[in-house]
């Protein structure tokens, strides 16, 4: 796998906005909440737009930026596409499912460090309903779901980076593969990417010449709880090491009485927990996070086809 370094890379600023079901979870410091899935809109598809745009007219009235990376889970990246022709901004689409985060971050470090870009805006979002009815079946069915599965969160979250120097540091990326375990049940998303997981944190800690230990915390994206299981069971047989210090964005948002089986799903997650919790948190200097994102199509699972999974890894250092 490719690591790439980075240098001048820095996170500025965020924004994030969630929905009415994230306010009753864990999450304290969020920057907006939605009293609704409609937001005041017509449509669903509507409303994330409008959150996409909520998150991006916040960060530019503060910020000046040359380019938007970013992408969500609707089908060719419509919502996104629909929020952007608003925009006189250059637009990089980008789709790696529940991984988009990290490899927007990569992305907008890479253009830094490369000298052409100052300023770059990583952006992302998943709506409970609409990503639902895209990928299963409409919540409003009430289809039974498997005890297993995980619920797609309502959220967006854009981030600023920028050359010049803050306390964040993005260190250095290592860019994931494809992964295939031969999973096609649509509901065991964590069984389908703790595999990419485990992958990329392996080869970025060879290519680094790091270990575990090194990291105050190893942040996954939406594994859930079942899904780390797998991630610690599969790393421990593969490469005789225990993930001591791995936490996941995804068990880390709703209270146990909030009835989200194992955990939040989503490209939203990872940035929800990272900016809302973790860095808030003031204990964690050194962090990797691990974007874990199922590469779920509907009609080839159709097809009897398995769900193949991708993760990325982004190192960030703290600086004093």
């Amino acid at each position: 796998m490719l690591t790439l370094k980075f240098k001048n890379a820095y996170i500025q600023d965020w924004f994030s906005i969630a929905g009415f079901e994230e306010n009753n979870g864990l999450l304290t410091d969020v920057n907006l909440y939605l009293k609704d899935y409609y937001y005041g809109e017509s449509t669903l598809e509507d409303a994330e737009v409008k959150m996409q745009r909520t998150v991006l007219n916040n960060l530019r009235s503060k910020h000046d930026f040359e380019v938007v990376i970013g992408g969500d889970l609707s089908n060719q990246l419509g919502i996104m596409n629909i929020s952007m022709k608003e925009y006189p901004i250059s637009f990089l689409g980008i789709y790696n499912a529940c991984a988009t985060f990290c490899e927007g971050l990569l992305l907008g470090a890479n253009l830094l460090t490369s000298g052409n870009a100052q300023t770059t805006c990583v952006l992302t979002s998943s709506h409970n309903l609409t990503s639902e009815r895209q990928f299963r079946f409409p919540v409003e069915y009430g289809a039974m779901k498997k005890s297993y599965t995980t619920s797609t969160t309502t959220a967006a979250v854009g981030c600023i980076l920028s050359n010049a120097p803050t306390n964040i540091k993005i260190v250095s990326a290592t860019i994931g593969s494809v992964t295939d375990y031969g999973i096609k049940d649509v509901y065991n998303m964590g069984a389908v990417m703790a595999p990419a997981a485990a992958k990329v944190i392996h080869e970025h800690l060879v290519n680094e010449h790091k270990k575990i230990a090194d990291y105050d915390v190893i942040l996954t994206g939406d594994l859930g709880t079942l899904g780390v299981e797998i991630l610690c069971e599969l790393y421990k047989k593969e490469y005789n090491e225990n993930l001591n210090n791995l936490s996941d964005a995804g068990s880390l948002l709703y209270k146990s009485n909030q009835n989200k089986y194992t955990g939040g799903s989503g490209p939203s997650v990872l940035p929800l927990v990272f900016f809302n919790k973790i860095l808030k948190s003031k204990k964690n200097k050194r962090i990797l996070l691990v974007a874990t994102g199922a590469l779920h199509n509907p009609t080839l699972v159709n097809q009897k086809n398995a769900i193949p999974s991708i993760a990325h890894a982004v190192e960030i250092e703290v600086l004093k």
